[in-house]
C-alpha cells in the first residue's frame, strides 16, 4: 500500500509564531481538498520543526488545529532536519508497518527541491505540490509548462480550469502567458480549453527562477532592425529570444563544471529569461556583470496565482487620467503628522539603528556582540531577527514571525502591526533585514582571490538595506508617538522587515503569498530599500519606483500610490530632486520586495537614493559600496541625514494613508 509523507510549511501551510508566542499553521489553497479527496492513503509528515525542546508537540499540535483528523498515525510522523537522506529513510522504514512494500510506495510531497532531492535518494517518489499527490501515487511525471492564452481571455479566466485539474501557477508573464506546472491530464485540460502549451521538461527536483537582464542587447536591436518592417510583436519577440538566450548562456556557464545537473531552460521571460534550476544550483548567487540589483526573482507555485488581481484601491489613493490625485483629499500630511515625524524620524534616531545592525555598535546595549553579516547563511540574521522582534514589542505592537526554508537554513520575517477595529485594509511600511557582500572582493591565507564565503565573511550592509531598515524602525517609533498623543488611524498599520531578499526576494514572496491566501486587503505597500547613499557634493535626488510587470489596476494603483510620495518629498525638504520612474521603463520592476505584492494585485512602491543611471546614461549618485564589506556606517558615501529626508517622506505618506 502507498504511504504520502508531507512537509508542513510552505506545503500543506503558512506557518506563523503569533503574539502571545504561539505557532499557528494556515493552510495552504487546495490543501484540504486534496487531502479529502484520498482518505484511504496513509499518510504521514516529514518536517523539521524547528529547535527548542518543546519545539516538535507545538507543530503536533498545530498540525492537528489546522488538519484535524487527517494524520492520525503518530508512527508516521517525523521531526528534524533535512538537510540529508537520513530523516526520509527513517519514513521509508516506518511506512512498511502501513503497508509499504518498499520505499518506491513512498511519496513525499514538499516545495522544497533540494528536500525533493533527498528523498529522491532514499527512494521515494516525490511531489512538487500537493495537488500532485495522486500523479505521484500513480508515478505520473509533473512537467514545467508554458500557457499561451487565446486572444482576448485573461488569465483570471483559467482560474476555475486550474482549480479542477492538475495545474499549478508559477507566474503570470502578462496577459496572454503563464508558466506553470502540469501532469499530462493538466495538459489535456488546458488543451481542451484551447489553450497553447509548450511543455518544458520534468519539474522533479527543480525549482523555477526568472532571471532578468537590464543590460543594452545590441544583438537584440540588429535582430530587431533586420526584421524591417516586420510588425512590432515579431520584433519584440526576437528581441526577447536573443536577451533569453544570453542570460541562460551566462548561467549555464557560471555553474558549468559543478556537481549538479545543468538548469533546465524555460524560455523567455519579461526582461529575461525562466530557468528551472535543480537542486544544489546555486542560481541565487550567480551575478550578471554590470546588472542592477535583484536580477533574480524565485518563483513560488500558488494556486491561487491565477485570482483575479488588482482589487479596486481604497478611494483615496485612485489614479485618474492625466495624472495622479487623490479622491478624498489631496492625500498630503497634516502638519501634526510633520512635526511627529521630524521629531522622531532623526539621523540619530537611523544611525543608532543602523549602527546596532550593521556591527559598528553592540546589537544590544551592554553586551558585546556585534553583528558581523546579515547574510541569510549568517549565525547573526536570526539574532537581528530576534532584536527587531523585540524593540517592536516594546512598542506595543503585536508581533508576528512568518518562517520559511531556503538552502536548509529556518529564516523569518518580521512582523509588527497596530490594529485598528473595523478598518478596511492594512497599510504596510517595509524593508528587507538581510544583507550580502557577494560583489566584494576577498582573499585566502596565500594572497589568492577567493569567493565570498556568505556564513563568514563581513556584511555589514549599512545601506542595503540597513538603513531602510532603520527608516522602518523610525517609523514605528513615530507610531508609537503619535497614539501616545492621542492619534487615531483608521486603517490597520504594519511594519514588515523581509529576509532572504538578496537571495531572490524569497521572504517577500513567501509573505505575500501567505498574506494573499490569508485573506489580507492592503491599501499599499511602501519599501525601503536603500536610502543612505549620497555620494559627496551630489544633488539629492530620491528614487520612487512604483513600475510592475503586472498589468491594469496594480499599475495604475501602485503609480497613485508613488504619486503620494512624490507630492511629500518636498514638504520634507524642498532642495530634493524626485524621479519617479513607472511603467516598463522602471528599472526597478521586479527588483526589490515590493514585486511581490505586485504580483499579488496590490499597491506597491520601492522608494531608495539615486541608485539607477538616468535614461540619457548618467550613473546615479547613490552608494559606490554596493553588496561589498565597506558598505558601513562610516562610508564617506552613507549619508544619514538624506537617509532621514527619505525616512521621513515615506513615514509621513504611509500614515497618512493610514488616517492619521
Amino acid at each position: 500500500m502507498p504511504v504520502l509523507f508531507f512537509d508542513i510549511g510552505a506545503t500543506l501551510a503558512d506557518a506563523r509564531t503569533e503574539p502571545d508566542g504561539s505557532l499557528k499553521l494556515l493552510p495552504r489553497p487546495r490543501v484540504t481538498a486534496v487531502l479529502d479527496l484520498l482518505p484511504d492513503v496513509p499518510r504521514g509528515i516529514v518536517s523539521d520543526p524547528g529547535t527548542g525542546e518543546d519545539a516538535a508537540a507545538e507543530v503536533a499540535a498545530a498540525l492537528h488545529q489546522a488538519f484535524p483528523g487527517r494524520f492520525p498515525d503518530d508512527r508516521l510522523v517525523h521531526w528534524g532536519r533535512k538537510d540529508s537522506r537520513r530523516l526520509f529513510d527513517e519514513a521509508v522504514a516506518s511506512a512498511a508497518g502501513a503497508g509499504a512494500a518498499s520505499a518506491d510506495e513512498c511519496v513525499f510531497v514538499g516545495e522544497d527541491h533540494e528536500e525533493r532531492a533527498f528523498a529522491g535518494q532514499a527512494g521515494m517518489r516525490t511531489s512538487p505540490h500537493p495537488v500532485f499527490a495522486l500523479a505521484a501515487l500513480e508515478d505520473r511525471p509533473v512537467f514545467w509548462i508554458r500557457i499561451a492564452l487565446p486572444e482576448g481571455r485573461q488569465p483570471s479566466a483559467l482560474e476555475a480550469l486550474t482549480n479542477d485539474s492538475e495545474i499549478v501557477p508559477v507566474h503570470v508573464a502578462s496577459e496572454r502567458l503563464v508558466l506553470a506546472m502540469a501532469t499530462a491530464h493538466g495538459i489535456h485540460a488546458l488543451e481542451q480549453a484551447e489553450c497553447t502549451v509548450d511543455v518544458r521538461g520534468h519539474v522533479a527536483d527543480t525549482a523555477a527562477f526568472l532571471v532578468r537582464d537590464n543590460r543594452p542587447l545590441p544583438a537584440a536591436a540588429e535582430a530587431a532592425g533586420a526584421l524591417g518592417a516586420t510588425p512590432p510583436a515579431p520584433r519584440r519577440a526576437a528581441a526577447e529570444a536573443l536577451r533569453a538566450n544570453a542570460v541562460l548562456g551566462f548561467v549555464a556557464g557560471e555553474l558549468a563544471g559543478t556537481s549538479h545537473a545543468p538548469v533546465l531552460p524555460l524560455g523567455p521571460a519579461p526582461g529575461g529569461v525562466y530557468l528551472a534550476a535543480p537542486a544544489g544550483a546555486p542560481v541565487e548567487d550567480v551575478h550578471l556583470p554590470d546588472a542592477k540589483p535583484g536580477h533574480t526573482e524565485r518563483l513560488l507555485p500558488d494556486p491561487a496565482l491565477l485570482a483575479p488581481r488588482g482589487e479596486a484601491p481604497p478611494g483615496d489613493i485612485a489614479a485618474v487620467a492625466g495624472g495622479i490625485t487623490a479622491v478624498a483629499g489631496d492625500g498630503l500630511p497634516s502638519g501634526r503628522t510633520l512635526d511627529a515625524v521630524r521629531a522622531a524620524v532623526t539621523p540619530d534616531v537611523l544611525s543608532g539603528h543602523v549602527a546596532r545592525i550593521s556591527g559598528a555598535e553592540p546589537l544590544v546595549a551592554g553586551r558585546p556582540l556585534r553583528v558581523r553579516s546579515r547574510d541569510a547563511s549568517a549565525e547573526d540574521n536570526e539574532r537581528v531577527v530576534e532584536a527587531l522582534e523585540r524593540r517592536f514589542q516594546d512598542l506595543g505592537l503585536a508581533v508576528r514571525r512568518h518562517s520559511f526554508r531556503w538552502h536548509g537554513h529556518r529564516l523569518f520575517n518580521v512582523e509588527a502591526e497596530h490594529r485598528v477595529p473595523d478598518a478596511d485594509s492594512t497599510v504596510l511600511i517595509t524593508a528587507h533585514l538581510d544583507s550580502t557582500a557577494a560583489d566584494g572582493e576577498f582573499f585566502d591565507a596565500d594572497g589568492e582571490p577567493r569567493p565570498y564565503d556568505p556564513a563568514a565573511d563581513p556584511a555589514p550592509g549599512a545601506d542595503d538595506d540597513g538603513s531602510g531598515t532603520a527608516g522602518v524602525m523610525a517609523a514605528a517609533e513615530c507610531l508609537r508617538r503619535l497614539l501616545d498623543d492621542g492619534g487615531t488611524p483608521t486603517r490597520n498599520i504594519r511594519f514588515v522587515l523581509f529576509n532572504a531578499e538578496e537571495q531572490a526576494l524569497t521572504g517577500s514572496k513567501f509573505y505575500a503569498r501567505a498574506a494573499a491566501a490569508a485573506g489580507d486587503r492592503i491599501a499599499g505597500v511602501f519599501q525601503m530599500d536603500m536610502i543612505a547613499g549620497r555620494q559627496r557634493a551630489s544633488a539629492p535626488t530620491v528614487e520612487i519606483h512604483s513600475g510592475s510587470s503586472v498589468a491594469g489596476p496594480v499599475a495604475t494603483a501602485s503609480d497613485a500610490l508613488g504619486g503620494r510620495v512624490a507630492r511629500t518629498v518636498p514638504l520634507i525638504d524642498p532642495a530634493v530632486t524626485v524621479q519617479q520612474v513607472t511603467g516598463d521603463a522602471d528599472p526597478a520592476v521586479g527588483r526589490s520586495d515590493h514585486a511581490s505584492f505586485h504580483e499579488r494585485g496590490w499597491a506597491a512602491v520601492a522608494v531608495s537614493e539615486d541608485l539607477f543611471s538616468t535614461p540619457d546614461g548618467e550613473p546615479g549618485n547613490g552608494t559606490r559600496q554596493y553588496h561589498t564589506p565597506g558598505d558601513t556606517l562610516h562610508d564617506e558615501d552613507h549619508s544619514p541625514d538624506f537617509a532621514a529626508t527619505v525616512a521621513r517622506s515615506v513615514t509621513a505618506t504611509a500614515l497618512t494613508l493610514a488616517g492619521l
